[in-house]
């Protein structure tokens, strides 16, 4: 069965992700284009996975079958200039082959609509049952040989330059004199960021920037793990900063002056800082129910009024559409701003990142220990506890119920946007989320000390045993 996820269909290539499959997904997605309205273009593209463009063409090819007119990228291609690109040249959607962080044996089909967002459940919904329904008649299509079909290709990249020299002030980035390194993780970001960065005039090192679809044996996800080359490297003195992407660069990885990895939650909160403080920008700031109540904190100092939406960056990306959003952005590293698309641009947020370097003269960790004086401290985790399948419902009933204590926390509110939240005394909470693919439940915690951090942890462990 074809199911979208936050993120599109993904599955592990020869097993789950074929070209019989990806042939029928597409074929779904036709039948929903074709009763849109609007030129008839879709935009394709693909990262540095395995069979990628073989991938893109066999779309290409069914999309073609149904009328439409397919237009790939002509190289690999980050997620956030697909969107971009399916904006700028107002087509009908665009079909992009990643699997963003996942490891190497994975494949996956995102589908974004006319605004360059990902796909809304409402959406995806009907390509599903377009996809049921179609397996249920045998459906089948007369292919080329993989990998033959010809297919007009486009460069998307000289209009999405354009786009970010509107949103980047890189006269402060070439003021700063910044040394730099930047890792690409073998994805889709090399000739963007690198290539950006140079153009400002920073000194910079590359790291990991050859294709590599195993990914030199890692996920390409640039978390404190992922981006351990670089914090080694920045530690060493031989560069105020590190920047990473991971392989379809909608997600960043931030390092600091002395090698620390910054979180996703951190960066949303300096990216707020500096996008209203420094340039003056106006709207109110988005972010997912987990993600840490720092932004808030910062949001209120600067007068700024604060959304909150379910896990997944679609619904952030709705809400930037329909008001001024400064900023709107996830713990799991995704980002954008206002004026840009509604999806995830880790190209963007890193650029962000230097020019506040570079426009305060000042490391990310000295910003954030000026803004803690001012919000106090925050201490944020997130904890997957494995539960037996078969106790998993009786789990869910117990934390929908309304708990009035976590441990010895008093419960303040109850949320029930996505998942169950708790608001506790002191600014603390505490929000569980059941996984829909593995046998577990994310809890998420926030703290705002070393000592409460531990306890609520003993105590989720123990409401979750």
């Amino acid at each position: 069965m074809i199911r979208f996820g936050t993120s599109g269909w993904r599955g592990l290539i020869a097993r789950d992700f074929t070209f019989d499959n990806v042939r029928l997904a597409t074929q779904a997605i036709a039948e929903y284009l074709k009763t849109q309205s609007g030129l008839k273009e879709v935009i394709l593209g693909y990262d540095t996975r395995f069979l990628g463009r073989e991938f893109s063409l066999a779309a290409a090819e069914v999309l073609a079958a149904n009328g439409l007119t397919p237009l790939l990228c002509n190289r690999d291609t980050p997620t956030p200039v697909i969107a971009h690109t399916i904006r700028q040249r107002k087509t009908l959607g665009g079909i992009n082959m990643t699997a963003s962080h996942n490891p190497a044996e994975y494949q996956g089909l995102k589908f974004s609509t006319s605004n360059g967002a990902p796909a809304h459940p409402e959406v995806t919904k009907q390509i599903e049952a377009n996809a049921a329904r179609l397996q249920k008649e045998n459906w089948t299509f007369k292919a080329a040989v993989v990998g033959t079909y010809q297919c007009k290709t486009i460069d998307p990249q000289p209009a999405y330059f354009k786009q970010l020299r509107k949103l980047v002030d890189f006269s402060a980035i070439k003021r700063g004199k910044l040394k730099i390194a930047v890792e690409l993780m073998y994805g889709t970001g090399h000739g963007y960021l690198d290539t950006l960065l140079q153009g400002a005039g920073a000194k910079i090192t590359v790291f990991h920037n050859e294709l590599n679809p195993l990914f030199g044996g890692h996920h390409p996800e640039p978390n404190a793990e992922g981006m351990a080359e670089v914090s080694k490297f920045v530690r060493s003195g031989k560069a105020q900063l590190g920047l990473g992407l991971d392989g379809d660069a909608d997600r960043f990885g931030i390092v600091d002056k002395d090698g620390t990895w910054l979180t996703p939650n951190q960066i949303l909160a300096l990216a707020l800082y500096h996008l209203k403080k420094n340039r003056g920008w106006t709207g109110a700031v988005v972010r997912t129910v987990p993600t840490s109540h720092q932004v808030d904190s910062v949001a209120h100092l600067l007068g700024v009024k604060v959304h909150e939406t379910p896990v997944g960056f679609k619904y952030i990306g709705a809400l930037m559409e329909s008001e001024p959003i400064i900023v709107g952005g996830e713990e799991s590293g995704g980002l954008s701003v206002k004026g840009h698309v509604p999806e995830k641009d880790g190209i963007l947020a890193c650029l962000l990142m230097a020019e506040l370097v570079a426009t305060e003269g000042k490391s990310l960790g000295k910003i954030l220990k000026e803004l803690e004086k001012q919000t106090g401290p925050f201490i944020s985790d997130r904890i997957n506890v494995k539960i037996q399948p078969e106790t998993k419902d009786a789990l869910l009933t117990k934390l929908g119920s309304g708990l009035q204590k976590i441990g010895a926390y008093k419960v303040e509110k109850f949320i029930t946007t996505d998942g169950y939240k708790y608001l506790l005394p002191n600014n603390e909470w505490v929000a569980f989320r059941a996984s829909g693919t593995e046998p577990l439940i994310r809890c998420y915690i926030e703290a705002k000390s070393p000592a409460s951090m531990k306890k609520l942890t003993s105590a989720c462990r123990a409401l979750l045993a």
